[in-house]
């Protein structure tokens, strides 16, 4: 029997979160920003609360069970084993990448992403004073895969110094198999490019398909990357501000290490690290429930278009919470979908302008709330094309 209510509607108006306090239109219907509407596993709130119960909340010092927790979770949930050394905290995994691309570069230098990708990407770069390298992802047959040819010629330009991985990649739903990423990690050691795996939604896979960390893939590869990780978008915790970079080579990890005391980012807060520790130790029950709720949900907006707006096609969704539909047959752009959304229905989805996608109009939906939520949100979008679509 089901232990978790994910069916439970828990009203997060009024509580500062920018999903649902972004705006003051009343009846505004949040299914944009990457956080879900779940209340988290119920040991991390137990801890929280007997941390809270202490009452003096000073500077936090990290214990070693911080870092046990982070070895066993990957060690035992997705079969690679790294030493505890290798971690460095920090606040989220955009200060993340932000201090791995500051350590491995210098301004000047470019850095190779693939649109279309998470938007923090491009001004994680730009701001430190890199310059954006663009390996189109190819779309076909309703998913994405990698121009390898296009990839090496870019890794190829001596100017090219990192590669930003996402994986799993968040538009796009892929969960890269071990090929793709052996394939894109040879790439780059032969041509010296370091690689960023962003690997924040690791956990969210979806049945059948399997999540590969980079940088368990042979020493090579583990030498010559530093992985972004962090529980928050699997438990929900985005507000406690936790995260972590696994960075083996010692002089990598050295640079990244004082970027990130260049950044300051490199304090983290008694929640996040106390909430690190149930989620990876206690909450995993928790997780194994979410994602068949998380596939259900996902079958049901595909059989929802399918009846409804067969017209609008949904990509496979192998890994992440974040469907993205190509609205193409709407005949208008991805920001005009977004803004008449909005304006008509007050559902507020995100386009794939944002995420570099120019050649076609997509919009990214969060699937990651009750069921009632995802029906009211798939009913507001079909209004809305049957207003539009004669």
């Amino acid at each position: 029997m089901a232990k978790f209510n994910f069916d439970e509607i828990v009203d997060r108006r009024g509580s500062d979160c920018v999903k649902w306090d972004e705006t003051d239109v009343d009846g505004m219907l949040p299914m944009w920003v990457a956080d879900m509407d779940f209340r988290t596993a119920p040991a991390i709130i137990e801890a929280l609360q007997r941390r809270a119960a202490h009452g003096v909340f000073g500077y936090e010092h990290v214990p070693q069970s911080y870092y046990a927790a982070v070895v066993g979770w990957f060690a035992r949930r997705h079969g690679w084993t790294f030493r505890p050394e290798w971690i460095i905290y920090t606040t989220g995994v955009v200060p993340a990448v932000s201090a791995v691309i500051k350590a491995v570069t210098v301004p000047g230098d470019k850095v190779l992403v693939q649109t279309p990708v998470y938007n923090c990407f491009f001004s994680s770069i730009r701001n430190n004073g890199c310059i954006i390298e663009d390996n189109k992802l190819v779309y076909s047959n309703g998913t994405y895969s990698v121009d390898f040819e296009d990839f090496e010629r870019r890794v190829a330009d001596p100017s090219v110094k990192a590669f930003l991985l996402c994986n799993p990649h968040n538009p796009a739903g892929r969960v890269w198999t071990p090929d793709e990423l052996c394939r894109m990690g040879e790439i780059c050691l032969r041509h010296g490019v370091f690689v960023i795996a962003d690997e924040i939604h690791c956990d969210i896979v979806m049945l059948g398909y399997k999540y590969t960390p980079f940088a368990s893939l042979s020493d090579e590869f583990l030498a010559n990357s530093a992985t972004c990780t962090a529980p928050t978008k699997t438990f929900n915790i985005a507000g406690l501000q936790i995260a972590n970079i696994i960075a083996a080579d010692d002089t990598v990890r050295k640079k990244i290490d004082r970027a990130i005391n260049i950044n300051e980012v490199c304090d983290v807060g008694p929640f996040g690290v106390v909430a690190l520790q149930a989620a990876y130790n206690e909450s995993e029950g928790w997780l194994d429930e979410l994602l068949p709720y998380i596939k259900s949900n996902y079958d049901y907006l595909c059989d929802f278009f399918a009846a409804h707006m067969p017209m609008l096609k949904v990509l496979r969704l192998e890994g992440t919470y974040l469907v993205w539909v190509d609205c193409t047959a709407l005949g208008r752009t991805s920001s005009d979908i977004i803004s008449e959304l909005r304006d008509g229905e007050k559902l507020w989805l995100n386009g794939g302008d944002i995420y570099g996608e120019t050649d076609r109009p997509f919009v990214r939906i969060n699937i990651a709330c009750p069921r009632a939520t995802l029906v009211d949100g798939l009913n507001r979008l079909l209004h809305y094309v049957e207003r539009i679509v004669k």
